[in-house]
């Protein structure tokens, strides 16, 4: 190969925000993220009215695991797949045309009301159909086989949206269908794969650094594979028969094991590098959102089941998405790995904000309140976000 990484994005003289996947897509998606937020905030409380064709609900839960969730994993996979590969990664004006599919896709499903549905669903779908196009090309050039999981996952989270707009198309509670269980289902599964990866991996180097004799389980062992193999079981079953009692009684097991896993990961050893707890405590919210269905299925008075996928919803996949978004935008934008007071009010944010909306389902009357409180703390999360980690995702140097 005669060009490098560094030497194709040095060749870029445009704009720095379009130098490297994760800059733009971080950048943006963290701030949809809260400005949807805004949005269902004030849609909750009569202010505004949402031009969508979706129900509030649902247009809240597509904005965040139909319109969050991918550019966070685009930005990754951008990223990621050329180190995986050693192939180029995709910039300039071509990572820009994959920006733009994804802004339109926000808009459309925003304004859906005006337009038709085939149309919204078309170009809500384009930016991740084109992801997935350009990483299937990337990984079988690369002959880098190990990752077409990883392909399999993307192609997971394009149907659950693809079908959550045919089942909004048909007038159905789309926050409560098919298409938002498969796109969950593949979020979770993203976490267990890829967080089964790095969370070890990220650990042991760690803890080699800081002189410490302890180690984690390697990444990917035969414990690991059935644990993923039993959890792929569990998360086809609870699509199809989501209100099954042996989906409950699995999803208990499910997360007993993913919890034996996260315990094999020396998680207390991480509690002073808030770059490392974070990625623990995320992976954490596995298998408390596991037990969490399990529980509204088994025993509906003791918590909704609505509170109990937002575990996962609200817990798992913002959290692991920030800690991402955090360690890759320091270290590929030449900063030190460290995590200053901003960056560890930005991770705490996230559990307020989910033990909130959680606490709501369990405790009704003060409900309100509690909407309030996880309203707030995710907004003040993901813009402080914007706030500390834009001006590296926008700057070509780390700063002085």
């Amino acid at each position: 190969m005669s060009t490098s990484t560094a030497q194709q994005m040095r060749q870029w003289h445009g704009p720095a925000l379009l130098s490297y996947g994760f800059r733009p897509f971080f950048l943006l998606g963290a701030l949809w993220a809260g400005l949807a937020m805004v949005l269902w905030i004030l849609s909750l409380t009569g202010t505004l009215s949402l031009p969508s064709v979706f129900d509030p609900v649902s247009w809240h839960a597509h904005a965040l695991l139909f319109g969050y969730l991918p550019a966070i994993v685009a930005g990754f996979m951008l990223t990621a797949v050329p180190n995986w590969t050693g192939r180029l990664p995709v910039v300039g004006w071509s990572l820009g045309g994959l920006v733009v599919l994804w802004v339109l896709g926000r808009l459309a499903v925003l304004f859906s009301s005006a337009l038709p549905p085939l149309l919204v669903a078309l170009v809500d779908l384009s930016a991740m159909v084109a992801l997935a196009t350009v990483m299937t090309r990337e990984i079988v050039a690369g002959k880098n086989w190990r990752n077409l999981i990883v392909l399999a996952m993307l192609a997971l989270l394009v149907l659950g949206n693809a079908v959550f707009h045919i089942e909004a198309a048909r007038g159905e509670y789309a926050a409560k269908g098919y298409g938002l269980r498969i796109g969950l289902a593949a979020g979770v599964l993203m976490i267990s794969v890829i967080g089964g990866r790095i969370v070890p991996s990220f650990t042991r180097n760690w803890l080699v650094k800081s002189g410490s004799d302890v180690r984690p389980a390697p990444p990917m062992q035969k414990f690991d594979k059935l644990v993923l193999l039993y959890s792929v079981f569990v998360l086809g079953f609870w699509v199809a028969q989501p209100d099954s009692l042996y989906a409950g009684a699995a999803f208990l097991l499910f997360g007993v094991l993913h919890a034996v896993r996260l315990a094999r990961w020396c998680s207390l050893q991480t509690r002073s590098e808030p770059l490392l707890w974070v990625l623990h405590l995320g992976y954490g919210f596995i298998p408390l959102g596991a037990w969490g269905l399990g529980t509204a299925i088994l025993w509906p008075s003791a918590i909704l089941p609505a509170a109990a996928q937002h575990i996962w919803m609200g817990g798992a996949l913002p959290l692991m998405t920030v800690a991402v978004m955090a360690r890759a935008t320091l270290g590929h934008s030449g900063n030190v790995l460290s995590a200053g007071p901003g960056t560890v009010a930005v991770f705490l944010t996230v559990p307020v904000s989910v033990i909130a909306r959680v606490a709501a389902g369990v405790w009704p009357t003060g409900a309100e309140t509690l909407y309030h409180l996880a309203g707030t703390a995710w907004i003040l999360g993901f813009l402080g976000f914007v706030v500390i980690y834009g001006p590296m995702l926008l700057s070509r140097r780390p700063p002085n």
